[in-house]
């Protein structure tokens, strides 16, 4: 392992306004595709539900909106770069035009889409694959200056499923983001959250051990992001459809508060809010 350089876990900058992350954030997701896995289709190429849904999230809470213009669910259709462009591009305008002082991330794996991203308006990239997918992505995002989501997956989004055998699943993760982190470091990037990545090029059981464990991440003393909303871990463990598993979700986002997450990743905004608050209002 490398030795790194680390800062407050408590803080990030964003163009120069200092967030606050002691207590957790709320991160909603919208996704602009037609196949993502719960609510795809919901926000496609509509604007003014787009509009009305983050004005909604903002309301119940959200600190931050998440735009995802690539499904990264299993088995997910492969789009172009400028048709991913165009979606987020679009979604940035439409909701910066309501709402200037939100927070947007753009989740993409690719360097273009984030550097379009940032130059209309996005405040965070968060990347699934952790710089894999694309070789200019770690440059690209120090360059632009803005915080970065780095998260675990092998893979791709099509084949991540086949990469789920680990000799030490925990320390194997670990050792990847100290590398990734350490790469970040030495181009300049200085604000960095990462992702354990529930559900990507891990299987049931693989989730479940990294949720029980959660806490052994702190160790890298950086802020933790998790993204548990409504996923397969929950659905298939209960044998009900992702549109029943929201009591599950609470359920997981309260034990991922108690072992350290900084940020909780979203579709269903006013109940997440509601568990940071019981969880961490005195």
């Amino acid at each position: 392992m490398r030795n790194i350089e680390v800062l407050s876990p408590h803080f990030i900058n964003v163009k120069g306004r200092l967030i606050r992350l002691d207590k957790p954030l709320i991160m909603g997701i919208l996704n602009i595709t037609p196949d993502s896995f719960y609510d795809g289709g919901k926000w496609f190429n509509n604007a003014e539900k787009l509009a009305t849904q983050a004005t909604q999230m903002i309301k119940d809470g959200a600190s931050i909106i998440d735009i995802g213009g690539y499904s990264s669910r299993p088995g997910a259709d492969h789009i172009s770069e400028e048709e991913e462009i165009r979606r987020v591009v679009e979604a940035i305008e439409v909701i910066k035009n309501c709402h200037h002082q939100i927070l947007i991330s753009v989740d993409t794996f690719r360097a273009n889409v984030a550097k379009k991203a940032v130059e209309s308006g996005a405040d965070i990239i968060n990347d699934i694959s952790g710089g894999n997918l694309d070789e200019r992505m770690f440059e690209t995002v120090a360059n632009l200056g803005v915080p970065y989501i780095l998260m675990h997956m092998r893979g791709t989004p099509q084949t991540m499923q086949k990469f789920t055998k680990y000799d030490d699943l925990l320390l194997e993760m670990i050792d990847y983001f100290q590398e990734k982190v350490y790469q970040l470091r030495k181009l300049g990037c200085k604000d960095i959250i990462i992702d354990p990545g529930f559900g990507f090029a891990k299987n049931l059981n693989q989730n479940y051990l990294i949720l029980k464990q959660l806490d052994q991440f702190n160790i890298l003393n950086l802020p933790m992001l998790i993204g548990l909303s409504r996923k397969s871990m929950i659905y298939k463990k209960l044998n009900i459809l992702p549109d029943l598993a929201l009591n599950g979700t609470t359920a997981l986002n309260a034990i991922a508060i108690e072992k350290g997450a900084a940020i909780l990743r979203v579709h269903d905004v006013k109940e997440a809010r509601e568990i940071v608050d019981l969880l961490t209002d005195n």
